[in-house]
């Protein structure tokens, strides 16, 4: 049951799932086209008048649907928790009843065991009976069979029919549920099916909604959303209506089955009593008349038995039968269920997702109308934008094509540049003359391209900026229209929040319904006609979106160009930079290789002219030599001369010595200063190469930057004289629509403070209402006191239910405590297992005890016991070798540490913390270790105590002893693998730090971690071999003296016992492994059971923690007063406790049987092992236990030491980790090494360059020796005959003149031949002109003798110079067998220099990333620039206050100075006057003077008048100081009378602000006030109006309020009653719980019971176990038998399968080959058919002349014949009878015996030459191809004889057409068709001649041939026979017959007659 239904729920699960999916799914859609509708109305928004007015019509519109929905919802929400109570409801009464169904046919199949026990035992006894009772009469029925069923299952019937042995069957239900499972998996597909069917009608209806919605509504009928609404009202009620009615179908069949359950079971048991009283009877009976024999009622009762135990199958059989049926319906029904409820969900979500796209269509209608609107206005600015956009890129473009040409100048410039260079620089090599020009013109080149390019770079910068500028202008729009777009949407949130509220507030609203549907109609209408419109828009805009996207793909592109080129330029700048520095580098190198070359060529001039003076003193001391040999007795000056000379050469041989040092020295300086050349000029050539290439890259990228700069310059002058008013009227435009906007925005936040005020007076009067509702708790507390009193009695209550919880929970403990007893027990039955396997070990001992001499055990033991010392031998032996490897690893690497140590020192510091880690981890290994080896010695002590304990017993268990070796080699296996774990990860941490620290070093480490891993596998794998090995031998040793042993013991003559014995011990050997593996086999089995038995626990433990929430519901129920649902689940709990602990018994009965079974495998198998053992003494026996001992004494210490060699082996691995610095330090020699290995290699070159110079030199010295010598050849010639001639210059002058004029090498004037003797004078002046010509010859001659000396000595200088240069070869040669060496490291050299290269390109692109730092480096300083600028402009702001106050003071100093100026002209006039008044003074003196005597008086006056005067011009001075003062005053006071007017003016206009924003303010507190006071006046309306209808409520309430005190009232009645039942219920529950006990009791006995029929099974297993044991012995046998048979049978079938391979491949070929042929042979069926067609019209024909000439002799053949008789020649006329003779019909015997009579009788003359003919030749079979002479010499006649010849001899069978000949058949060729007679076989004759009968695809090629040719040279189209002949036979030669008569004419006649 648990599995059907647990079969039936996946099965739900996975329907249920799919359907989720596929719902999940069709809300997902939902979702995102809600997500797009609403993202689509975010966008755009019209006036906010217009959008309220819209939203208020919708809101009427939405209010009907709304109110109807909601009144749906909740309907169908009251469905939904009714169908979810009653499923919860059938769920628990079918969990009870499929438990309770459980519980019984457990209980039913463990009595049916008993019964049936008992019936097998009756059975018995009554075959006895009938075998002692022969003669038995049929009674009558003693007891009344009753037809009664039990409820058994049929799968454990018959299984125990089947197998009397009687093993438990494991549960009841297995095949039921299998079947179960499949008509569940059946029903499943079933449901997936339907699911996908409904799926499909979801897509149909979505499609139907959004074709409604979209382009459906274009038809402007409405009535179809009308008709839809009402068919899933319909649909909805047909579904409520069919759920109740399957509900109650569901409880009906519920009550139904359950009655019936009840009545079953209470059959059953009534008919297991009468069946206990019907067997007590029956025993009694068989007890009563054992003895009676001859009883007849014993074979009555039997028959009756019989009878009653098939009527029990039948009525089992149809109780099952029954169970099922109602089983299917109970599924069937909740089927149904689960269907209907999936529909009702699937329409409810339909109907959801209808009226959510209905709301969206209306709110998208009017969003779509004002997204029209913005989108125009949108499609202008996208259009005013692309059109800058492009024009933009048409600059673009152009500056870009600019920078191309421009590149492509400079690279012409650049390549023309560089080739000159390179000229000039191999013109260097050669002579450095011109490089500094060329040098100078490239700086110069590159000056101006850097000009160039900054002024390139300046115009990309001024067109970037405007760029910029655009960009962040075109940015600052898109963000403006981002920001009023967002706020926007904030305002449609808040629209449609309000929107949601009035919904809220508006559900009153239900009357305007009618009114509202006729404006949705009109509505309806308008989205119809809107839809088209609407879709044209999304078009559009999905097209301006797609172009907008591009548009901003292209300025992204075109951006990232620009950065990419000033990238690029910024890295040509700085790669130009580095080319300067390296070319200044280069110059200065190459200026110093000049002056080098220079000093080393004025030091060559000086070595050559050195080297010819040696050389011109060496020959001069030859020829002196030579003169000294000659003339030594002539002349003593010349010793003289020869010894200065000797002195002088000698200086010159020190000189010479010196000279050749310092050209050494020379040379060695030139080498190097050549191969510096050649290195820089490589270098340099590379660096050329690079920058070329990087040029180039730089020209195209300036050529495209220019060209594209030039567009965008163009554009942009463009753009600016285009479009600045455009943007302009643009900017102006939008500032208005952001001030309407911004004007909207305003009023809608009035509203919203509105709305806000509005919220706030309801919040108040929700207060209000709350103060009126006080007074109403008031009210409730009063009846609070009435319900305390019902309280008290609910505590009461509550507390009995308590005491009866606690009772419950007592119980719960009670079932705790007995299911720990069951584990108690299942751990008791454990250790009994264990003690019964030690009885078992014991009783084997107590059998091997008296039989101790003549018992194999104890060899057996000795063998198990030296096999396992043999083992620990072999591992001692393996462990020394171990050990011995690891000390020689230690040895190695001690050595390696001893010459490590001085580079380890270095780095000891720093790897002392790695140190004190490495220890820390060492201690916690040996503390590890240490604890591990402690366990393992008590094991070990264990294992000797149970070893002694069974020693003393005389056998210990070796088994045991194995295992615990085993799990000790396990031990220290996973100890040591925990080791190496640990140490690994710690030299991980350790390798970590390393990397931290040197890469290279990690490297090394797991390299040579990697290298000493497959070391240590290699040594491993080596170990494991030798041992393996050595455990064999040492095997076979012990083996050979264990006999050695046995023969001693037992004796010579016990041999054949032995033998036995030892085929016994092999025996028992296979046994015990047989054993074995049933023994792990049933351990794995319980290492199973045990899994399970914790899972179990687990969900026991679950269960418990499902009880204890079970109480918690229970009290709360309590609490809440539902006594009758905490009753069931009371019954639930004690249900689901009880089949808990049913399932456990259940499970310890199984536990039981098997730990019985596998004892008494082990029993038997003891007893079997233990049954025959061959004795050994027990000395031997103590003797190989204490070598076992000693054994693992040797083997412990040897792992000890194996690990501390382990441990040691470890701290070299990690002092090997700082071994690697020193190979890092040998890496650097190597490098070191590797350059000079370069150099080597360098100066290699260098010496071959020179080698192959002085080869050039010597041959050249070698061409000038030759001319030398034959110079000197000349020479002397010419000197022999001068001196010859100089004898007869006198007798013959003329002759002399001729000889010695032409030898000589100057111009000589041509001889006179002709003179006349007599001029004797004449002849005089000749002598003498001739004399100085010949004393200049002799000068000539000695200076050319000089000169030949002077080469003799050269060229015996060059010789030895040629010695010494066949010596330099032969170094030369030596030195480039070592470069060659140097040159194989120069490869590894050449390998790291590329990983410096690698390292390089590193550094440089580091060096790109600090470029780019600087590139951001540089953008920081051009804002800084900015920031700079705004601060210069701030200081020229105050540098014009600072002016325009200087100007001020300057107009103030002007005032000053003409004030100044003034008071100047003041005091020059009063200078004037004062000159004035001295000259008047002067006068009045003068006049006083005058007249002094007189005139004192009129003095007086005027000095009084002068003294007045005077004092008057101080006062007016005084007075003129006071106005000047007066006046400063006074313009001080004007200008700060201005500064202060200033002030004031400045006070009045702020005043003037203030004032206006004063008046602002007021105005607007004003319409605030005003509004506040309407607000509140409508607030006091408001809050009067919701007074009066508190008031109205308040009324309502009290009402209300009574009628929930009568209500109370009555459920406090209602309670009292609930709890009565409850009580009820509670006794009736502990009544139960008794009669569960007792049924425990009653389990309790029925266990003992079991267990004593189990003892009795296991009792007969043991015999059946026994008997199927021999049987299984012998099938495996013959399995064996089978196996090798069937092994064999593989085997050839393999080698079948190889061939077949084979025949398959080449099949595979040959199939290739057949498609050819067979598509030939298709072409040639073809050809076939058309020729068949052809032959079977011949043969029709040659039939019908066949049969005309069948039987008739021609005439006119016959007189041929007769004629051709007479014209054949008289030898061969026998033959032409002969032929006569067949054609008459005659037998050729009777004419052959006619031809000899006439030859003997001579009667005919004509006839007398037959007998000279040649009788009967055989002819050949196949006729030769006639040459020519054959075909011209033979007759017809011949011919024609031999046909027919041919004809009447047997042909061959026909050969078959084979594919090949039909191939050649296609094009015969012309000779075969018309003569193919002549090479064809026998065959074809044959053919021929029966051409009549045969068939023509018989016949060969030869013999069909000819029957298809068309025409013959006779042009026969008639007879088959003739055709091949016509053309061998051309005429019958001897016959003078007319040419008409040849053979194909005769033939044409023959045929025709």
């Amino acid at each position: 049951m648990s599995s059907w239904l647990g079969g039936l729920g996946s099965g739900l699960g996975q329907s249920l799932g799919q359907v989720g999916g596929s719902l999940s799914s069709f809300t997902g859609q939902i979702s995102n086209f809600t997500k797009d509708m609403l993202l689509e109305g975010v966008e755009e928004v019209g006036d906010a008048a217009t959008e309220l007015q819209v939203s208020n019509s919708r809101l009427a519109e939405v209010e009907a649907a709304f109110a109807t929905q909601k009144s749906e919802y909740d309907r169908l929400k009251k469905l939904h928790a009714e169908l979810e109570e009653k499923l919860e409801a059938s769920e628990i009464q079918i969990k009870g009843q499929s438990a309770e169904y459980r519980t019984l046919l457990q209980q039913k199949d463990v009595e049916i065991s008993h019964l049936k026990a008992r019936q097998s035992g009756l059975q018995e006894e009554v075959q006895k009976l009938q075998h002692s009772a022969q003669s038995a009469s049929v009674g009558t029925a003693l007891l009344p069979i009753t037809t009664t069923s039990s409820t058994t299952t049929s799968s454990s019937a018959s299984s125990f029919m089947s197998r009397p042995s009687g093993s438990h069957q494991g549960f009841h239900g297995d095949e039921m549920d299998l079947s179960d499972v499949i008509w569940s998996q059946q029903e499943i597909n079933r449901l997936s099916t339907e699911v996908m069917r409904l799926e499909a009608e979801v897509a149909h209806w979505r499609r139907m909604s959004q074709a409604s919605t979209a382009a459906g509504a274009g038809n402007g009928d409405q009535g179809d959303i009308l008709k839809l609404q009402r068919t899933i009202k319909e649909l909805r009620e047909e579904m409520s209506r069919e759920v109740d009615e399957h509900q109650h179908e569901l409880t009906a069949l519920q009550d139904a089955q359950r009655q019936k359950m009840a009545d079953i079971t209470r059959r059953h048991r009534d008919e297991l009593a009468e069946y206990e009283e019907r067997i007590e009877e029956l025993e009694e009976q068989m007890q009563s008349g054992g003895g009676q024999a001859t009883s007849t009622s014993d074979a009555s009762k039997l028959l009756e038995l019989q009878k009653t135990i098939s009527s029990l199958q039948e009525a089992a059989d149809e109780r099952e039968k029954q169970l099922t049926e109602l089983s299917a319906r109970l599924e069937e029904a909740q089927r149904k269920q689960a269907s209907l409820q999936l529909e009702k969900d699937d329409a409810q979500e339909e109907n959801a997702g209808l009226l959510q796209n209905y709301t969206r269509l209306q709110a998208s209608v009017v969003e779509l109308q004002t997204r029209v609107q913005e989108q125009e206005g949108k499609a202008l600015q996208k259009a005013q934008l692309d059109h800058e956009i492009q024009e933009l890129k048409n600059n673009l473009a152009a500056s870009e094509k600019e920078i191309e040409r421009l590149n492509r100048l400079a690279e012409l410039n650049l390549h023309e540049r560089l080739k000159m260079a390179e000229e000039q620089r191999v013109s260097n090599n050669e002579a450095e003359s011109g490089d500094s020009e060329s040098l100078e013109d490239l700086k110069t080149e590159l000056e101006r391209r850097e000009k160039a390019l900054r002024n390139t770079e300046e115009e990309r910068d001024t067109l970037m900026s405007e760029l910029e500028e655009l960009d962040r202008q075109n940015q600052e729009a898109t963000q403006h229209m981002i920001s009023v777009k967002e706020q926007l949407t904030g305002q449609l949130k808040e629209a449609e929040a309000e929107l949601t509220r009035l919904t809220a507030e508006l559900n009153t609203t239900k009357d305007k319904n009618g009114t509202l549907k006729q404006e949705l109609e009109t509505q309806k209408e308008k989205i119809s006609q809107s839809a088209f419109t609407l879709n044209d828009l999304h078009m559009g805009k999905q097209q301006l979106e797609a172009t907008v996207k591009e548009m901003k793909d292209k300025l992204g592109h075109a951006q990232e160009q620009n950065r990419e080129a000033r990238r690029e330029i910024t890295e040509l700048k700085k790669a130009l930079h580095e080319q300067e520095e390296q070319l200044c580098v280069a110059k200065a190198e190459l200026g110093q290789a000049g002056d080098r070359g220079t000093e080393a060529q004025g030091t060559e001039e000086k070595l050559a002219g050195k080297e010819k003076e040696l050389s011109d003193l060496r020959a001069e001391l030859d020829k002196m030599r030579n003169s000294q040999e000659n003339v030594m007795s002539e002349d003593y000056e010349l010793k003289m001369e020869n010894r200065r000379l000797k002195a002088e050469s000698e200086q010159a041989l020190v000189k010479g010595e010196e000279l050749t040092k310092q050209m050494k020295e020379s040379q060695a300086a030139m080498n190097r200063t050549v191969r510096e050349k050649d290195t820089r000029i490589e270098a340099l050539k590379l660096e050329k190469t690079q920058l070329e290439g990087e040029l180039r890259q730089a020209e195209n990228t300036l050529a495209e930057q220019a060209k594209q700069y030039q567009q965008t310059i163009e554009e942009l002058t463009r753009a600016r004289s285009m479009d600045a008013s455009a943007l302009q009227m643009e900017h102006e435009r939008a500032i208005k629509l952001n001030q309407e906007k911004d004007m909207e925005i305003a009023q809608l936040k009035r509203d919203i403070e509105q709305l806000g005020s509005d919220h706030r007076d309801t919040n108040e009067m929700l207060s209000i209402t709350v103060a009126g509702q006080k007074q109403l708790t008031d009210l409730l507390q009063e009846k609070d006191v009435f319900m305390e009193t019902i309280k008290q009695n609910a505590s009461d209550l509550q507390t009995e239910m308590e005491n009866s919880i606690t009772v419950v929970t007592k119980e719960a403990g009670a079932l705790k405590q007995a299911l720990e007893e069951k584990d108690k027990q299942l751990g008791g039955m454990k250790e009994e297992n264990s003690h019964l396997k030690e009885e078992i070990d014991r009783l084997r001992d107590q059998q091997s005890r008296p039989q101790s001499l003549a018992e194999p055990r104890t060899l057996d033991i000795i063998t198990e016991l030296e096999t396992e010392i043999t083992q620990l031998r072999t591992s001692r032996n393996g462990l020394e070798e171990e050990v011995q490897g690891l000390r020689r690893t230690m040895e190695e690497q001690q050595a390696s540490l001893l010459l490590l140590q001085q580079s380890l020192q270095a780095q000891q510091s720093e790897l002392e913390q790695a140190h004190t880690r490495n220890q820390q981890t060492t201690l916690n290994y040996d503390r590890l270790i240490h604890a591990r080896d402690e366990e393992i010695s008590r094991l070990q002590q264990t294992v000797d105590r149970f070893s002694e304990s069974q020693g003393r017993a005389d056998s210990p268990p070796v088994q045991g002893e194995v295992i615990l070796q085993e799990k000790t080699q396990t031990l220290s296996q996973e100890n040591g693998n925990e080791k190496h774990d640990l140490s690994k990860v710690e030299i991980d941490k350790l390798v970590r730090g390393i990397k931290e620290k040197e890469t290279e070093i990690s490297q090394l480490n797991e390299k040579n971690l990697s290298l000493t891993k497959q070391l240590d596998q290699l040594v491993v794998s080596r170990d494991e071999v030798g041992k393996l090995s050595q455990m064999i031998l040492q095997k076979d040793l012990e083996i050979q003296a264990l006999h050695a042993r046995v023969s001693m013991g037992v004796g010579g003559g016990h041999s054949q016992d032995v033998m036995f014995l030892q085929q016994q011990l092999q025996a028992y050997a296979v046994e015990r492994e047989q054993v074995l593996a049933v023994l792990n086999e049933k351990t794995r089995e319980n290492s199973q059971l045990r899994s399970d038995y914790h899972r179990l626990m687990d969900i026991m433990a679950g269960k418990e923690a499902a009880l204890l929430k079970l109480q918690q519901e229970n009290q709360r129920l309590s609490n809440m007063s539902d006594p009758s649902g905490s009753q069931e689940m009371f019954k639930e709990t004690i249900q689901n406790l009880s089949r808990i602990i049913r399932e456990k018994d259940i499970e310890i009965d199984a536990l039981t049987q098997k730990c019985q079974t596998l004892v008494t495998v082990l029993q038997t198998s003891g007893g079997e092992s233990g049954a025959g053992s061959g004795g050994v003494s027990s000395n031997q026996f103590e003797e190989l236990l204490q070598e076992r001992d000693t054994l693992k004494q040797q083997v412990k210490k040897i792992e000890e030491w194996k690990q501390q060699v382990i441990t040691t082996v470890k701290n070299m691995q990690h002092e090997s980790a700082q071994l690697q610095e020193e190979l890092i330090k040998l890496q650097g020699q190597v490098s070191a090494d590797s350059d000079c290995s370069s150099k080597l290699t360098v100066d290699y070159t260098r010496l071959i360059q020179s080698y192959e110079l002085k080869e050039r030199r010597l041959g050249s010295l070698s061409q000038e020796l030759a001319q030398v010598q034959q110079t000197i050849t000349q020479l002397s010639t010419t000197k022999d005959v001068l001196f010859g001639k100089l004898d007869s210059v006198a007798q013959t002058p003329e002759v002399v003149a001729a000889q010695s004029s032409a030898p000589s090498l100057t111009a000589v004037a041509p001889s006179h031949q002709t003179l006349p003797t007599e001029n004797i004078e004449q002849l005089q002046e000749e002598l003498v002109r001739l004399q100085a010509q010949l004393a200049e010859r002799e000068n000539m001659i000695r200076t050319i003798q000089e000169n030949n000396h002077r080469l003799s000595n050269s060229a015996s200088a060059s010789e030895s110079e040629q010695r010494s240069q066949a010596e330099e070869t032969r170094q030369v040669r030596e030195r480039l067998d070592a470069l060659q060496r140097s040159v194989r490291e120069k490869d590894l050299l050449i390998k790291t220099k590329g990983d410096q290269l690698n390292q390089v390109s590193e550094s440089l692109r580091n060096r790109e990333n600090d470029n780019e730092v600087l590139k951001q480096a540089v953008t920081n300083l051009k804002e800084r620039a900015l920031i700079l600028e705004m601060d210069g402009r701030k200081l020229k702001e105050e540098n014009e206050l600072i002016a325009t106050r200087s100007r001020e003071k300057e107009s103030e100093f002007r005032a000053l100075q003409e004030t100044n100026m003034q008071v100047s002209l003041l005091l020059r006039e009063k200078e004037f006057e004062l000159s004035a008044v001295s000259e008047k003074a002067a006068t009045v003196e003068k006049m006083l003077k005058d007249k002094d005597q007189g005139k004192t008086g009129e003095l007086n006056q005027l000095l009084n008048e002068m003294k007045s005067m005077q004092e008057k011009a101080v006062a007016f001075q005084q007075e003129r100081d006071r106005v000047m003062m007066a006046l400063k005053q006074k313009q001080m006071e004007t200008t700060a009378v201005q500064t202060e007017l200033q002030h004031m003016r400045d006070k009045e206009q702020r005043l003037n602000l203030e004032l206006e924003r004063l008046r602002n303010h007021l105005l607007e507190i004003e319409d605030s006030y005003t509004r506040e006071a309407l607000g509140a006046e409508d607030r006091e309306t408001e809050l009067r109006r919701r007074v009066a209808l508190l008031e109205e409520k308040l009324a309502t309430s009290s009402s209300a309020v009574e009628n929930a005190s009568q209500q109370a009232s009555m459920q406090v009645e209602s309670l009292q009653e609930q709890l009565s039942g409850a009580v009820k219920q509670r006794d009736d529950a502990l009544a139960h719980l008794r009669t569960s006990q007792e049924q425990v009791n009653q389990y309790a006995v029925s266990l003992s019971n079991l267990q004593m029929v189990l003892e009795q099974f296991q009792q007969e297993e043991k015999a059946m176990y026994s008997a199927e044991l021999e049987r299984h012995k012998k099938e495996r046998d013959e399995w064996r038998k089978k196996a090798v048979r069937l092994e064999d049978q593989a085997s050839a079938l393999q080698i079948n399968l190889d061939e077949a391979n084979a025949a398959l491949d080449s099949a595979s070929r040959l199939t290739d080959q057949l498609d050819l042929k067979e598509e030939q042979i298709e072409e040639l069926k073809k050809q076939v058919d058309v020729r068949q067609e052809m032959l079977e019209e011949a043969q029709r024909k040659l039939m019908n002349l066949l049969n005309s000439t069948e039987g008739k002799i021609d005439k006119v053949l016959m007189r041929n014949l007769f004629l051709g008789y007479f014209h054949t020649p008289k030898t061969k006329r026998a033959d032409v009878l002969r032929l006569m003779g067949s054609v008459l019909g005659l037998s050729r015997e009777d004419v052959d015996k006619m031809l000899e009579d006439d030859g003997q009788h001579g009667v005919t003359g004509w006839m007398s030459s037959w007998l000279g003919g040649r009788g009967a030749q055989s002819v050949p079979n196949t006729p030769q191809r006639p040459t020519s002479g054959q075909g011209f010499n033979s007759s017809f006649s011949e011919m024609f004889v031999k046909f027919l010849e041919i004809e009447s001899t047997p042909s061959l069978p026909a050969a078959k057409l084979s594919a090949h000949d039909i191939k050649t058949l296609s094009a015969p060729p012309p000779r075969r068709s018309s003569g193919a007679s002549s090479g064809t076989t026998a065959g074809a004759a044959a053919v021929s001649k029966r051409a009549g009968d045969s068939n023509p695809f018989l016949a060969p090629r030869s013999a069909a041939v000819p029957l298809l040719a068309g025409s013959s040279s006779g042009g026969s189209g008639g007879h088959l026979l003739m055709k091949p002949i016509s053309d061998a036979l051309p005429t019958f030669t001897p016959v003078p017959v007319s040419a008409e008569a040849s053979a194909g004419a005769v033939l044409k006649d023959l045929l025709k007659q």
